[in-house]
């Protein structure tokens, strides 16, 4: 049996994105700036995903931006704000555990003078709305809080943190990469100024992202060139990985209610299953307030990699974290701000779902990586003599 359960590093495109993506490669192949009719015809295609993209999260279209992807949105918000707006300070203000598109970035910008603020988290991975109200300065001009992490799942209180913002009369810019068509988000009510997109985490093709920014912030570009995207982003559209993100973020946001409930119902047994029957294991991220589809387990006494190695044998797609760091032997950031040990949270186990995950995928899981931890923990030389386990 073949089960894949890396869904938060990519998702399999969906057959309906495939269809509403066919005609923008091979029959209407115009530029989308072009003028013409066969521009004309591709333009429509751009404009039709934008609405879809800003009716899934409450905002206008004007407000939706087109990059390459979650890492470019990221870039473009945080480098954007920060070179724009340098006048007002060059403080930021983010966390321990964002993605490294966020973390690079903000060191980039620390080495062209910006000072950033790294809050840290609780054992769960949260951070709390009076944290970034004691971090914030007179002249904090921005701060950037993942709506969701990416490896254990825990949801931040943007909604809260938002509020702050706005009353402060700070920009706030959320990595939603994660949250985006998992749980409902609506950028109005919760006072996001700035949020990342990418389509490849919900059934849309890689190579595609969108950035919400609210009317009336203006961006310094980070790419430049031509006059696309409002002269906000150049570079000749792509106009078939747009209306896939649209196609995407539109099904998903429709059958979203019922997907989060299934997927939930999927996550909690197979989290109940591995406590029950695989000992001195510890659950990752926030028991509750978590996304549908993540689980993460720290797994003692054995190394993740060769967890992954055995499940992959036996057909099982996983991760030990994020797969943007999957060449390093270090543990994981993430891990360790939550304060987990180096030994232990080089064990550690990330199994994340989607709308396509069945019941039989999460029985076999369960008891394959049952067996893999028995057998991988009688050849450990880290198993304390007398553990049962």
């Amino acid at each position: 049996m073949k089960v894949y359960m890396d869904n938060a590093a990519t998702t399999k495109l969906s057959p309906d994105v495939l269809n509403a993506m066919m005609p923008y490669l091979t029959d209407i192949y115009g530029n989308a700036s072009s003028v013409h009719a066969f521009g004309r015809e591709a333009r429509e295609g751009v404009e039709h995903a934008r609405n879809q993209v800003a009716a899934a999260i409450n905002a206008s279209p004007d407000e939706i931006f087109f990059t390459a992807g979650g890492t470019e949105s990221d870039n473009m918000a945080i480098k954007g704000v920060a070179h724009k707006y340098a006048k007002k300070g060059k403080h930021i203000i983010t966390t321990a555990i964002e993605h490294h598109a966020v973390l690079h970035t903000c060191e980039a910008l620390e080495k062209e003078g910006y000072e950033v603020t790294y809050l840290p988290v609780d054992e769960d991975g949260l951070i709390s709305v009076e944290q970034v109200r004691a971090a914030m300065r007179d002249d904090t001009l921005l701060v950037t809080v993942m709506f969701a992490n990416n490896e254990v799942g825990t949801i931040e209180p943007i909604a809260e943190i938002g509020a702050l913002c706005r009353e402060r009369n700070v920009l706030f810019h959320t990595d939603a990469v994660q949250a985006v068509c998992h749980i409902p988000i609506d950028v109005r009510a919760m006072n996001i100024d700035l949020m990342s997109i990418s389509a490849h985490k919900f059934h849309g093709p890689k190579g595609i992202g969108a950035l919400y920014c609210r009317k009336g912030i203006v961006l310094e570009p980070v790419i430049v060139g031509g006059a696309q995207e409002r002269k906000r982003r150049a570079g000749t559209e792509n106009v078939a990985g747009i209306v896939g993100l649209g196609a995407a973020i539109e099904r998903a946001h429709k059958n979203m209610s019922a997907d989060m409930a299934r997927v939930s119902a999927l996550r909690d047994k197979l989290i109940s299953g591995i406590l029950k029957n695989i000992p001195h294991v510890k659950l990752n991220g926030h028991p509750t307030q978590r996304l549908p589809q993540n689980v993460n387990f720290s797994i003692r006494y054995i190394e993740g990699e060769s967890i992954l190695l055995m499940l992959d044998i036996n057909g099982i797609a996983a991760s030990s974290g994020s797969a943007c760091t999957s060449g390093s032997l270090d543990p994981s950031h993430v891990l360790l701000a939550m304060g987990i040990p180096h030994e232990i949270a080089h064990g550690s186990l990330r199994l994340t779902l989607s709308d396509m995950t069945t019941d039989e995928e999460v029985d076999y899981v369960l008891e394959t990586l049952t067996k893999t931890v028995k057998r991988l923990r009688d050849m450990s030389p880290l198993v304390p003599a007398g553990t049962v386990y």
